[in-house]
C-alpha cells in the first residue's frame, strides 16, 4: 500500500478497481436471467427449494445492483449500504421459513427431474460467479457481503441437487423441504455476518469528501 495510512484512512473505493465493477455487471445479468429461470420451474415443479433459491437469485441481483450505485462513495455509504442488504438477506430467508412451512402443511411431492436439471444449470451458473469474485472476497463489509453471498449460492446449488435425488429415491418431499430450510439458514447466517461487518466499518474515522470514479 502506498502512502502511510493508519486506521484513520479509508480504503480504496470499489469503483476505481475497473475488473471489479466488470464483473458486479456480469454476475448481476447472469444472477437476473437465472431468478427468472429458477421461479418458474419452482412453481411448474411444486419445489419449495427451487424457489427458495429463485428468491435467493433475486437478492443477489439486488446486492450487485447496490454495490454498483454505491461504488463512488466514501466507505461509510458503503457501509450502510452493507447494512441494508444484510437485513434483506435475513428478511429473505425469514420469508423463505415461512414459505417452507406451508409447503409442509399444504403437502405435494415436487419435480425430482425438473429439480435436478434446473438445480445443475444454477451450480454452474453460481460457480461462474464464485470464481469471478473470489480475487475480489477481501475489503469492507460491502465488499464482502457480494462475496458471502456468492459463495452461500454455490453451496446451496449443490444441496438443491442433492436433494432432487433426495426426493427421486425416496420419493417424499422432505429433502426438497430440508433443503429450503438450509437456504433460509444460510441467507439468514449471511444477513448477520454481513451486517456485523458493516458496523465495524461504520466506526471507522468518517471522510466528509465522497471518493470519486476516475
Amino acid at each position: 500500500m502506498a502512502g502511510g495510512c493508519c486506521g484513520g484512512c479509508e480504503e480504496p473505493a470499489p469503483a476505481q478497481d475497473k475488473a471489479w465493477r466488470r464483473v458486479l455487471w456480469i454476475a448481476l445479468g447472469i444472477n437476473a436471467a437465472m431468478f427468472g429461470v429458477e421461479i418458474v420451474a419452482g412453481v411448474t415443479a411444486g419445489s419449495a427449494a427451487l424457489k427458495a433459491d429463485a428468491l435467493d437469485f433475486l437478492g443477489d441481483s439486488a446486492n450487485y445492483a447496490i454495490s454498483l450505485g454505491v461504488a463512488g462513495l466514501a466507505l461509510h455509504w458503503r457501509a450502510r449500504a452493507a447494512l441494508l442488504k444484510g437485513a434483506s438477506l435475513v428478511a429473505l430467508g425469514s420469508v423463505v421459513l415461512a414459505s417452507t412451512l406451508w409447503m409442509i402443511v399444504a403437502g405435494g411431492l415436487p419435480e425430482a427431474d425438473t429439480m435436478g436439471a434446473i438445480g445443475t444449470l444454477a451450480l454452474v451458473a453460481n460457480f461462474v460467479c464464485a470464481l469471478m469474485l473470489w480475487r475480489h472476497r477481501e475489503g469492507d463489509a460491502n465488499r464482502r457481503s457480494v462475496w458471502i453471498c456468492s459463495r452461500n449460492d454455490a453451496i446451496g446449488n449443490i444441496a438443491v441437487v442433492a436433494a432432487a435425488f433426495g426426493v427421486f429415491g425416496t420419493g417424499t418431499a422432505w429433502p426438497d423441504i430440508i433443503v429450503a430450510v438450509i437456504l433460509a439458514g444460510l441467507g439468514v447466517s449471511g444477513g448477520w455476518q454481513i451486517i456485523a461487518h458493516a458496523r465495524r466499518d461504520l466506526r471507522q474515522p468518517r471522510s466528509t469528501v465522497f471518493q470519486l470514479i476516475d
